[in-house]
């Protein structure tokens, strides 16, 4: 009788151990899908750029770049973090290429923004002033990141990097017949609504025959830059004579930006 009770509790304790085995092998874990977890990271992002906290947003946009490469709605993504990254450029957000800078006596504008590499309109966007006064005491935001230009002729793109993180992607323009040289440059001058000189005739700027449209930022290769145009309608195609070709909102935006001695690379 000992013997036969010591059989049945065995196999109680076999059948159990082998349901415990079964349930562990055939049971699935149910985990959340990397495309649903980056829908969720993207819903709350965008909820983020509505509460104004763009510098959430935009580490959660990049966050989904860098471990959801698979997910259906980069280029969304991407649209977010171009318009998060000119947001934050543009206001006096709290961010890591940004610096207070208290007005001192003989400060003016344009000494402000030379030393930290600036543009005199970045300042006073970022600061709300309307002309060129300032005051000592007076508190101002300044960026100060290491803006430096990228152009892909193979893709027709320009990006605005600050050091080695891309801000913005732009569709250009670039030259026909691969006449958009490669290489490195400087942005040596930048000008409003420039005149063009073609072929020694001079193109006013109010010209419909100036192709260079309402900015040029000209680089420290005779002839070459970037600039507007005419001709939006051409924007993304190897049509130019050779410069960098945007559309005027855009070059405007650029131009901003942008401070005289900023570097420009240009590849195939």
């Amino acid at each position: 009788m000992k013997k036969n009770s010591l059989i049945i509790i065995g196999v109680i304790v076999a059948i159990f151990i082998f349901i415990s085995f079964f349930k562990k092998s055939h049971i699935p874990v149910v985990h959340s899908s990397p495309s649903k977890e980056a829908q969720q990271i993207f819903n709350q992002a965008v909820q983020m750029v509505k509460n104004g906290d763009l510098v959430e947003a935009k580490q959660s946009f990049q966050k989904i770049l860098l471990e959801h490469a698979d997910y259906e709605n980069m280029a969304a993504v991407q649209k977010n973090l171009n318009d998060i990254n000119t947001q934050i450029i543009f206001s006096n957000v709290a961010s890591a290429s940004a610096v207070i800078h208290e007005v001192q006596p003989g400060d003016t504008l344009g000494k402000i923004a030379k030393k930290y590499n600036t543009t005199i309109d970045l300042i006073q966007i970022r600061n709300n002033i309307k002309g060129n006064v300032i005051r000592p005491g007076q508190k101002l935001s300044i960026w100060t990141g290491n803006l430096n230009i990228f152009v892909d002729k193979s893709q027709n793109i320009l990006m605005l990097k600050d050091g080695d993180e891309v801000l913005k992607i732009y569709t250009v323009s670039t030259g026909a017949n691969n006449s958009t040289p490669v290489g490195e440059f400087t942005i040596t001058t930048k000008l409003i609504n420039p005149v063009w000189f073609n072929k020694g005739i001079v193109v006013p700027p109010e010209s419909p025959q100036n192709v260079l449209g309402t900015r040029w930022l000209g680089f420290d290769l005779q002839g070459y830059g970037i600039h507007g145009t005419v001709e939006p309608e051409t924007i993304g195609q190897q049509v130019t004579a050779g410069c960098v070709r945007m559309v005027n909102e855009q070059v405007e935006e650029l131009y901003t930006i942008v401070p005289i001695g900023t570097k420009v690379k240009i590849v195939d």
